[in-house]
Order: C-alpha cells, then sequence, then structure tokens
C-alpha cells in the first residue's frame, strides 16, 4: 500500500511524516520528495514466527510518500507537477492544521479542507476535459470511441463541475475504465485532524462519505514517542493518555479506508504476511505471490489463523479438520494460512 501525504502549508504535513515513518527528513533536501517504507505491526505474525522458527520474518509494508510542494492554492490553477506525484497512490493522507497558529492564528480545518477537495477536483476536471477533447477529436478523423468510456468522462465532468468528489460515488471511483486515469478526487481519504498536544477531540463535522475516514493525531507528540526507547515510550503513553501510537492507528485506519486484508504463508524457511483487497479469490491471492503459482493453480490447503491457534499445532489442526483445500473461486479470509499447490 502506497499511501501520499498531503495538506496546506503549516499543517505539519512533515511533522506527521516523521511520525509515521520514524525518519526524521534532513534539513538539506526537505523541499524534496521524501518516501519511507514502513513495517505493518501485525501481533500474528510474530506468534507464527515464534511457532516454525524461520529463517525469514517477512511483514507487510506501508510505502509513504510525502511530495515536495512549494505553495498550495496558486492563482495559475492546481500544481499538476505535484499532483501527478500523487496520483499513483492507493490512498491519501490529508493532514489538517488543528491547533492554534503562529501569532495566535485559529485553525480552520474544514476551510482547508475544501481548498485543497476543490484543487484536486480542478485537476481532475483538467484530465477528463483533455480526454474528452482527443476523443472528440479522433471520432472526427474517423475513430470510434469507446461509448461507455465517454458516458463515464461525462459523467465525472458533470460531478467534478459541482464540487463533487469522486470518491463519493463508487460506481466512478470504482470503474474499470477509468483507472488509468487515477483520478485524485476518487482516491480513498484519511483525513487527519492534527491537534495540540492537550488536544484528543475529532472537531464536529459531518459523517464521513463513501471512501473517506477521520482520526486525530498529536503530530508533535506523536514525533517525540517515534524517537524514543520502548521503555521510554510506555511511560510517555500512559502520560498523554495514548493508547496505541499513531503509526499503528494510522496503518489500521488506511487498511480499513482500503479494504484491505492479510494472508500468511509459513514453513520453516519464511514467515510471511500478503496484502490484499477483501473479497479477492484465491486464485488472485496466489498470483500476488507469482505469476507461475497462479498459472499452475491446483488448489489452496486453508487454516484459518484463530483455527490454528486453537489447535496449537498445524498437525493437530488437520487431525481436527479446520485444515482445508479450496477451489479457485474460494473467497481469501483475513488471517488465512494458505499453502499453494500449484504445477507449471
Amino acid at each position: 500500500m502506497k499511501a501520499a501525504i498531503i495538506g496546506l502549508a503549516g499543517a505539519g504535513r512533515q511533522t506527521v511524516f516523521e511520525a509515521l515513518s520514524a525518519k526524521p527528513v534532513d534539513p538539506a533536501h526537505r523541499h524534496q520528495d521524501q518516501i519511507s517504507v514502513v513495517t505493518v505491526p501485525d501481533e500474528r505474525i510474530d506468534v507464527l514466527s515464534d511457532m516454525y522458527k524461520p529463517k525469514k520474518t517477512i511483514y507487510a509494508r506501508v510505502e509513504y510518500l510525502l511530495p515536495a510542494k512549494s505553495e498550495y492554492g496558486a492563482e495559475s490553477g492546481p500544481d499538476q507537477g505535484f499532483w501527478t506525484k500523487v496520483r499513483d497512490a492507493d490512498a491519501l493522507i490529508h493532514v489538517l492544521r488543528n491547533f492554534e497558529g503562529m501569532g495566535g492564528e485559529a485553525p480552520q480545518p474544514e476551510k482547508d479542507y475544501t481548498a485543497l477537495e476543490q484543487e484536486m477536483m480542478l485537476s481532475d476536471l483538467i484530465v477528463v476535459e483533455k480526454r474528452l477533447e482527443r476523443l472528440a477529436l479522433d471520432a472526427k478523423r474517423g475513430k470510434k470511441p469507446n461509448p461507455e468510456e465517454m458516458a463515464l468522462l461525462e459523467r465525472c465532468r458533470e460531478h467534478l463541475e459541482a464540487e463533487q468528489p469522486l470518491r463519493g460515488i463508487p460506481e466512478l471511483a470504482e470503474a474499470k475504465l477509468l483507472r488509468g486515469y487515477a483520478f485524485l478526487s476518487a482516491k480513498p481519504m484519511l483525513a487527519l485532524f492534527n491537534n495540540g498536544d492537550d488536544d484528543e477531540t475529532l472537531p464536529a463535522r459531518e459523517a464521513p462519505g463513501p471512501n473517506e475516514d477521520a482520526m486525530v493525531i498529536r503530530g508533535k507528540l506523536e514525533l517525540e514517542l517515534s524517537q524514543m526507547s520502548d521503555e521510554e515510550a510506555a511511560e510517555f503513553l500512559s502520560e498523554f493518555n495514548i493508547s496505541t501510537p499513531a503509526r499503528n492507528r494510522v496503518i489500521r485506519r488506511s487498511y480499513d479506508l482500503l479494504g484491505l486484508i492479510s494472508f500468511f504463508t509459513v514453513g520453516d524457511d519464511e514467515v510471511r504476511a500478503w496484502t490484499i483487497r477483501g473479497n479477492t479469490p484465491a486464485l488472485e491471492a496466489a498470483g500476488v505471490i507469482h505469476s507461475d503459482i497462479q498459472q499452475g493453480f491446483i488448489r489452496a490447503e486453508v487454516v484459518s489463523y484463530d483455527d490454528l491457534m486453537a489447535a496449537g499445532s498445524y498437525a493437530e489442526a488437520r487431525k481436527q479438520g479446520t485444515v482445508r483445500l479450496e477451489g479457485k473461486t474460494y473467497t481469501v479470509q483475513d488471517g488465512d494460512i494458505i499453502n499453494f499447490r500449484f504445477n507449471v
């Protein structure tokens, strides 16, 4: 999963990036794009690793992108160069200032949210209009456009001109014919309200729409926490009433927002977590590991994590009948432990 961290100047994007990645930004490179790959914490992997004692333990990973940008809301329109870097992200983390600014400036998170949302919709609208112009030109030259694609693009233009982000229209946000456009306003959005040290409250706002969620982070506190030893962190968590570090909470909410789950492969050589979308059939999950496994798929030998823990061992789970064989269309569940049988 790749998440791009966006937000207006002064919102604390860099602070949040450093807190989530535990990676300080080199001051000499602060005006360049920053990328950090973070391990997804999962106690199930820890337990499976203790059980199998593998040579390697591989967790799922999240990639955070902090794209460089000089200014937001320029009069010339959206910074297309900036947004181009964001378009290949799976989700957006929109950092919103909800703390007192310099000179006592009161926060206006909803206003800031709307400002950047409008910039993304304008950027998408430019893409849509250019594509429709190209399709119209092709039609004049005798090249017949795809009528379904044109209809979808027309609907996109209609919603964008009405200032309606595409993520709120699932049939457009999830349309296969539109995936190549990587529309910004169609991407799942986690609104991250960056509060002051003593404020844990989520601002009053309308309920999040489709493909949208919101949560609070106390950025400066979380940055300090990310730089502490385990012993120091435990005391810090208790003092500031933080149940779980922001890194873990943001990952979990991002997974939920994207509908992501994890399945596992286990053995003496390797215990590994694999990330897929919910409702993925076994055949496609096999392809996540290797195309040869997908091509030569025979059966998936499956046991749930909970059943394995209840049995105490794979052999005992097999005796109890909780290890089962599934076919290509089996829908992989979160926590499934799978051994793919294949022949190429």
